[in-house]
């Protein structure tokens, strides 16, 4: 069985993306708005624990887990077929 590389990318993209998201404001919910930078706003630019920070945050985890999600479907489906061979 193969994958669409392009709904499975789109979908880790989406999940990824979101998911950013809605952990940002669960922290700002419960912590506050602190603008600090934490693990992730080092490798995302501009990222931080705020309002902003999150949309950040969401396209940059787009963007990542569309990139990520292309990668694996491309490789699934090359060793898939290869393993149809032998």
């Amino acid at each position: 069985m193969k994958l669409n590389v392009k709904a499975f990318a789109l979908s880790c993209g989406l999940l990824c993306g979101i998911g950013l998201f809605v952990v940002t404001w669960w922290v700002i919910l419960f912590e506050g708005s602190t603008g600090e930078l934490h693990g992730i706003g080092h490798v995302y630019r501009g990222f931080n624990i705020s309002p902003v920070g999150s949309v950040f945050g969401l396209i940059w985890g787009f963007v990542d887990g569309l990139i990520g999600g292309a990668i694996f479907a491309w490789l699934y489906n090359l060793l898939a077929g290869r393993s149809k061979g032998m």
